[in-house]
């Protein structure tokens, strides 16, 4: 059709987005709003949520959409609701036994209420207890290790240990706080007693400074693009769903403080006066420790009270997330901050153009605000002499807990993935031998165990058919089966697709079937179905799915042979 329909920026309609513009943007409200009923009955949302969605002046579907899909709404709720991670970290730690473990211990399988509704048991991906797993969250008590089981019968004391941090650059960019006791918010104030947006734009431009949330884009580039628009919003995206990774989960507990000046010098630069950080439901103690940190900077001045006094200093509101990998995708988060459902929508427009209620907004990864206050104390050269030269600066990796020495560990980007494992990470605990690395999350990819002479660096991965991502470093032994590894795969991916495209929505639950059918090598109908994911899916999530399946079938060689294609 030529032309463009009314309320629809870039040729693409949202009904809902023009909906609620008209009743003053009260989509917005329903996220809390939906959450706040879920956590008070154990009904089904097609009992409540089209109430609350009514109360809010929306049509009662409006309510149900993301209800149903997020799966921290949908999923049913017993007074006592356990989250236990499945992820790809956990898997590694107990071969996913752990789960089992955990249903015998509560009396409920997973995705149930008990009979007497008392106590319901969820499964989620990941909980960013990597270094340590399995791991649940008891309410929002963690409960980590191996004896899990006993830890939710009450037959142990809950455990939740810290998480192991060291710098190996000697002069700290993210950890400049955590370890090096550097104060982000003396950046912060400099700049905003005689602002000057151009030239923290330019700092960041001669950093060099890239996305950290794995799309990799330059960030002056996109703060650029917003610049002087009316009405520009920056949203810091801790959305962290990487299994294997933990580096955001650190900064927003140990050091929020950076995270929200990295997001005040964000607005700064791009003119915006509201900034928002959505925080995964799975990080409790993240969100907690952000909202006090938010109270301390309004209270020191640092931060507008209320949108209304928002100016120079930015109003900053803190929101949670409510379950879903993919709405870590910046058009699917922008379209969860409108009260929808967590789904990617088509680019363009980008998000930059016709964002949060179609305003210019950029979003950027919470490791990439925290790398902000130090360049523009220390000066953009400084960042750019660092790491290598098209990829400059650090990165936080996160060793799993398969590792000798699992944790969070600064480094520069660049530095090999070898070094890594047997220099930081000691190896594999008790002398074990590593067969696989995944690197990057579930769209990383994986190396080989004896093929880690690569430099942690995008272009370097991308050759090895691997991905950077958030850098989350996950390690398999010789006790992980790699058929259920494959399989384990497939459930992650059939699991989070968001189902907003054909290729991927199918695609996946048919990869799934295949990969549990498994037993000799794929026949032709599934290289038929990787080509069609990986060149039709709508977002990076399905068209990655078939490349970090090729990846896992490179390492393991023969054990996978055919779904190396």
């Amino acid at each position: 059709m030529a032309g463009r329909m009314p309320g629809e920026p870039g040729g693409h309609r949202d009904a809902l987005r023009e909906l609620s513009a008209r009743h003053g943007a009260r989509g917005g409200l329903l996220p809390a709003a939906l959450e706040r009923i879920r956590a008070a009955t154990a009904a089904g949302p097609e009992e409540w949520a089209p109430q609350v969605a009514v109360a809010a002046g929306l049509p009662g579907a409006a309510g149900l959409g993301p209800a149903t899909y997020f799966a921290d709404l949908a999923a049913p709720r017993g007074e006592r609701h356990v989250r236990v991670c499945t992820a790809t970290a956990c898997f590694a730690a107990r071969g996913g036994r752990h789960l089992g473990e955990a249903e015998d211990a509560l009396g409920v399988p997973a995705g149930h209420v008990a009979a007497d509704g008392r106590t319901s048991l969820q499964t989620v991906r990941c909980l960013g207890y990597c270094y340590a797993g399995p791991a649940a969250l008891d309410g929002t008590r963690p409960c980590v290790g191996a004896d899990l089981a006993d830890q939710l019968a009450g037959r142990a004391e809950p455990r939740a240990p810290g998480i192991p941090v060291a710098d190996t650059t000697a002069a700290p960019v993210l950890l400049a706080g955590i370890v090096a006791g550097e104060s982000a918010w003396d950046v912060w104030r400099r700049a905003a007693a005689a602002p000057r947006p151009d030239d923290v734009r330019e700092e960041v431009a001669a950093a060099g400074l890239r996305g950290r949330g794995g799309a990799g884009f330059p960030v002056a580039a996109k703060w650029a693009a917003v610049a002087g628009r009316p009405g520009a919003v920056v949203v810091a995206n801790g959305d962290e769903g990487d299994p294997g990774s933990y580096a955001d989960r650190l900064l927003m507990e140990e050091d929020p403080e950076r995270v929200l000046a990295g997001l005040a010098l964000a607005c700064l630069a791009c003119g915006a006066s509201r900034g928002t950080v959505l925080v995964r439901s799975e990080y409790p103690k993240a969100m907690a420790r952000l909202r006090r940190a938010v109270r301390d900077a309004v209270a020191a001045g640092d931060l507008a009270a209320t949108a209304g006094e928002a100016g120079p200093r930015p109003y900053v509101e803190i929101v949670e997330g409510a379950g879903s990998y993919v709405a870590g995708e910046e058009t699917a988060l922008v379209a969860r901050l409108e009260g929808a459902r967590g789904v990617a929508r088509p680019r363009p427009p980008y998000p930059t153009d016709h964002g949060l209620w179609d305003a210019p907004t950029v979003v950027n990864n919470v490791e990439t605000l925290a790398a902000v206050p130090w360049i523009v104390r220390h000066g953009g050269a400084a960042y750019a002499r660092r790491g290598v030269p098209d990829e400059t600066g650090t990165k936080l990796v996160c060793l799993s807990e398969r590792f000798a020495r699992p944790g969070a560990y600064e480094v520069e980007l660049g530095t090999p993935v070898g070094e890594i494992v047997t220099r930081f990470g000691g190896g594999l605990k008790d002398g074990g031998e590593l067969v696989a690395l995944q690197i990057g999350g579930p769209l990383g990819g994986f190396l080989a165990g004896n093929a880690l002479d690569v430099p942690l660096a995008s272009r370097a991965l991308a050759e090895r058919g691997a991905a950077l991502g958030h850098a989350g470093l996950v390690a398999f032994d010789a006790g992980t089966d790699p058929i259920e590894l494959l399989r384990h795969v497939w459930e992650f991916a059939a699991e989070e697709s968001c189902g907003a495209c054909a290729p991927c929505r199918i695609g996946t639950r048919r990869g799934l079937e295949l990969a549990r059918e498994a037993s000799g090598t794929p026949g032709e109908a599934y290289a038929r179905l990787a080509r069609l994911m990986g060149e039709a899916s709508l977002c990076a999530f399905g068209r990655g799915v078939p490349a970090a399946v090729r990846s896992l079938g490179r390492a393991y060689g023969a054990a996978l042979e055919g779904w190396d294609r």
